[in-house]
């Protein structure tokens, strides 16, 4: 007996009841990057490894034990992208998109890592990413946390979540600090977790990200990076916080905030909630200086955030939404009635592009059709029958009100589903 098909495990099928509020979120999300004048770039799926090596790097869990990895037939080493900024950054730099221009960039598609499925959480996932390249200032940081907030409040998720801030400061700065806080861990080693101590070599600044509950009293007084900072990092961050005051935006200032890469500096930040259990951060985003340069480009400031799409989703099913239907199912009997029913169908959704205009396809008497048109959740069923073809008329049936059946005229009959929709 063959093996039954399935999806491969961490990575799912989005069935028709889903997909109407990816559609929801992806749509907002389109319209608020239009009105800020973000442009959409779409890269591959798949890229070259070295890519997300140098980027990313080499030690950290992504490249190491996350990522989707082979060799092509020409022996290059190609893999899926676990994330979009780099792959932003190598379209980039490819097309010339960063030699004196400023650029405001958004994209959204599938990722894919290797982790433990959860919920909210899967091995094929999903981001909206913002990207922009060219601008120094905090008034770009705080226009990126804006655009977020605005998509919340488009999305009526605004309470749900809570922004939380922290800066990185300088590389130097950021140098400075790691030897601090190495220092400090030092001191306490037998309290570091297998992944804090691994950490303590590779990546300092992540053991203050950890998650375990037994460590979080040493992390609470562990040096803090704000104190390392000089006049000018200090200022930019206030700057920030001025802004985002003055919009309105509350926020939360936490210090172990962290991005475990160098090309971060200055802004970091997260958006999250508390209904989703573990799996709290829907968003986060920050400053990246260093990555352009790292991959070989010219210096250039960048800033950028990515959202998981899962977690909104899962937000966004937590809100009673109106269901999509159709605004009319057409039905008929006989074949010069069927003739006429597909031209009437396509002359409505001419005169109607923003409602669903369903034609049954197949036979079955108007009995069967009217169940299939009330299924589909039609306010009217439009008849066309022998009867109605010899008057040039469609009947109307009510589906969801008590009215009576009535005619009306074959070339009135859009102007009666506008006013009736």
């Amino acid at each position: 007996m063959s093996k039954k098909l399935q999806a491969i495990r961490g990575m799912h099928d989005i069935l028709p009841d889903k997909t109407p509020l990816w559609q929801r979120l992806e749509k907002a999300m389109s319209t608020v990057c239009q009105q800020y004048g973000y442009s959409e770039i779409r890269m591959p799926l798949v890229e070259s490894t070295d890519l997300f090596c140098r980027s990313i790097g080499e030690v950290t869990d992504i490249v190491e034990k996350e990522m989707y990895t082979f060799d092509d037939r020409n022996g290059d080493s190609l893999s899926l992208r676990p994330e979009g900024t780099a792959s932003c950054v190598r379209a980039g730099l490819e097309h010339g998109l960063f030699y004196n221009q400023v650029q405001r960039l958004w994209y959204q598609g599938p990722m894919f890592r290797h982790e433990r499925p959860q919920k909210g959480r899967y091995r094929q996932f999903h981001q909206i990413g913002i990207e922009c390249f060219g601008m120094s200032g905090a008034e770009i940081e705080a226009e990126v946390i804006l655009m977020s907030y605005r998509l919340w409040k488009n999305l009526g998720l605004a309470s749900e979540l809570i922004l939380e801030i922290n800066t990185l400061g300088t590389l130097e700065e950021r140098t400075a600090y790691k030897d601090i806080l190495v220092a400090y861990f030092k001191q306490h080693l037998e309290q570091l977790d297998e992944d804090s101590t691994r950490r303590l070599a590779t990546n300092p600044l992540r053991i203050l990200d950890s998650k375990n509950p037994a460590m979080q009293t040493l992390i609470e007084s562990a040096p803090q990076l704000i104190d390392s900072l000089g006049e000018q990092s200090t200022q930019h961050f206030e700057t920030l916080q001025g802004y985002l005051m003055d919009a309105g935006i509350r926020f939360k200032h936490n210090p172990r905030l962290v991005r475990g890469l160098d090309y971060y500096s200055h802004t970091v930040f997260e958006w999250t909630t508390t209904s989703l259990g573990a799996q709290g951060t829907v968003c986060a985003g920050g400053r990246y200086d260093g990555l352009i340069d790292q991959l070989g480009g010219k210096q250039t400031p960048a800033v950028g955030l990515a959202m998981g799409v899962e977690r909104l989703v899962l937000l966004l099913e937590q809100r009673e939404w109106p269901e999509a239907t159709p605004l009319a199912y057409i039905v008929y009997q006989g074949e010069p009635a069927r003739k006429e029913a597909i031209q009437l169908a396509e002359r409505l959704r001419d005169q109607l592009p923003e409602e669903g205009i369903v034609l049954h396809c197949g036979s079955g008497s108007l009995k069967s059709q009217f169940k299939k048109a009330d299924k589909v959740g039609a306010k009217f069923a439009l008849i066309l029958g022998e009867a109605e073809i010899e008057e040039n008329k469609v009947s109307i049936k009510f589906l969801r009100d008590r009215q009576e059946q009535q005619q009306v005229p074959n070339n009135q009959i859009d102007a009666f589903l506008k006013n009736n929709s």
